[in-house]
C-alpha cells in the first residue's frame, strides 16, 4: 500500500532482456535504505527488490504482464523514474491510498505553463471501465494527484513547481505514455453500480 507522494526522483542505471522479463537497475539514494523483498513503487507500479548493489544501486524485475501493462517497457538508461516506499501503519496519508497495480495507461495530449503551475492533460480508454471525477484523485506514475476536469477518457491535473521539480513531470513530452491507477473506492462504486445495471 502506498500514498502517492514521491520519496525519491531516481536514475535507470541498466536495463537487462532476461527471457521475457525485463531486469530494471535503479540508481538512488534510498538505495541503502532498502532490504531484499522489500516492495517499492516505480512510476506507481509495485515491484519487489531482487538485489542490492552497496548504498546506491538496486535491481528489481517487472514480468512479461507488468511490461504489458504500464510503461516500464518504455524506460532506457538514464531515465528518471518516480519512487515511493510503502507506507507504515500509523504514518499519516498525505496523498490517498495507491495500491501500486496500474490500472491502464494514459496519453498526455496537452502542457500548458499557467503563472507558476502547469496543467498537464491526459486521455485514456474508457472502455475499460475506469473513470475520474473532479476534485477526485488519481495516480499518474505513481503521483498522487487531484483531478481539475473530467470527461470521458480525458481529465487534466494542475502541477505545482515543487511536484514538477521532484518528479518525473518535468521530463513529460506531449504524447508519452504514462501509468494510470484511478482511485480504489471509485472502482468499488463502479463496480457495484455496473452490477445493478440491467
Amino acid at each position: 500500500m502506498f500514498t502517492g507522494i514521491i520519496e525519491n526522483l531516481a536514475k535507470v542505471a541498466k536495463v537487462e532482456k532476461s527471457q521475457s522479463n525485463l531486469e530494471l537497475y535503479i540508481e538512488s539514494t534510498l538505495a541503502g535504505e532498502l532490504k531484499v523483498d522489500q516492495s517499492v513503487a516505480h512510476n506507481g507500479v509495485c515491484l519487489t527488490v531482487v538485489e542490492i548493489f552497496g548504498d546506491r544501486t538496486y535491481r528489481v524485475t517487472a514480468i512479461e504482464e507488468t511490461i504489458d501493462k504500464t510503461n516500464l517497457g518504455d524506460l532506457i538508461e538514464g531515465d528518471s523514474v518516480n519512487l515511493e516506499r510503502c507506507m507504515t501503519l500509523g504514518a499519516r496519508l498525505d496523498g490517498h491510498i495507491v495500491q501500486g497495480h496500474v490500472d491502464q495507461i494514459g496519453i498526455c495530449d496537452d502542457i500548458k505553463e499557467n503563472d507558476g503551475s502547469w496543467i498537464y492533460t491526459f486521455s485514456f480508454d474508457p472502455s475499460l471501465g475506469n473513470v475520474t471525477v473532479e476534485k477526485g484523485s488519481v495516480t499518474i506514475n505513481g503521483t498522487s494527484l487531484t483531478v481539475v476536469n473530467s470527461s470521458n477518457g480525458v481529465f487534466s491535473v494542475a502541477i505545482i513547481p515543487f511536484t514538477y521539480e521532484n518528479t518525473v513531470f518535468k521530463t513529460l513530452n506531449k504524447g508519452d505514455r504514462v501509468n494510470l491507477e484511478f482511485d480504489v473506492i471509485g472502482k468499488y462504486v463502479a463496480r457495484m453500480m455496473d452490477g445493478y445495471r440491467v
